[in-house]
């Protein structure tokens, strides 16, 4: 019979499933730092060489990577999902900007309902945080601290939603979420009020989530999307009118 005698599993294998669990679950960021060896291996109540050992197997395996004379870093295991030259070909089709909202509507309506049941109280104490934060940058009026802050509240709740495989998509397509986020509020914020209603509706999202109201915070999000999918063809609209009421203007400057 194929049968072998259990033995006690090495400890360096027991510290690098340690540290691959948090990575899989999004606690461990690409560009993350990891602790001092010493402050590490005393953390996990191990030597340091079983540490060691273990670091060279997760190097090995291309999750983490060292810098020299800065430390041991989680890889950027990720990578973009799209190029450059494809993040520039959607926000330059109006097609594609739509779907994208229409995409981030169904994915985050679904990540927070399940943020409702399944965060931790550490995780919706993040996401009201960022929340709080969000409130100081629209006191202040700085748009640009605001659409990082959007980006940032956004990106929390898919990670409260605790689904390995949506934290890491949404990840991989983290640029295109900044630049979409950017680009929505750089169009919209040529219309009145819209800095203050894209607040309450954040807010409506926080006290949801905070309430582990699934409805309510999947109905948040769906009318926030919606909110900035109506002001973007709106805003597209007064852009067409007034390109169309210069050409007529340029045109009967030249009769």
């Amino acid at each position: 019979m194929p049968f072998q005698k259990v033995t006690p599993e090495k400890l360096s294998s027991a510290v690098k499933r340690q540290i691959e669990k948090l990575i899989l679950r999004g606690i461990l960021r690409p560009g993350e730092r990891l602790p001092a060896e010493r402050d590490l291996a005393d953390r996990l109540g191990v030597s340091r060489p079983s540490l060691r050992e273990a670091i060279a197997d997760l190097q090995d395996k291309g999750l983490l990577t060292s810098k020299a004379g800065a430390g041991i870093f989680v890889a950027d295991v990720l990578g973009n999902a799209f190029s450059d030259s494809l993040i520039q070909l959607f926000a330059e089709h109006d097609e594609a900007v739509f779907d994208y909202i229409a995409f981030r509507r169904d994915l985050e309506g679904l990540a927070a309902e399940r943020a409702t049941r399944l965060a931790s109280d550490t995780d919706l104490q993040v996401i009201q945080a960022i929340y709080d934060k969000m409130e100081v940058a629209h006191k202040k009026t700085n748009p640009k601290d605001e659409a990082e802050l959007d980006a940032e509240f956004h990106m929390a709740i898919i990670e409260a939603s605790h689904n390995v495989v949506m934290l890491h998509m949404i990840r991989s397509m983290f640029q295109l979420l900044q630049q979409g986020v950017f680009y929505n509020r750089q169009v919209m914020f040529k219309q009145r009020l819209t800095r203050t209603a894209l607040l309450d509706q954040h807010r409506a999202i926080n006290t949801a989530l905070q309430a582990r109201n699934p409805e309510a915070a999947r109905a948040a999000i769906e009318a926030h999307m919606d909110y900035v999918e109506h002001s973007l063809r709106d805003q597209q609209k007064a852009d067409q009118n007034e390109a169309i009421a210069r050409q007529r203007f340029e045109h009967e400057q030249t009769r």
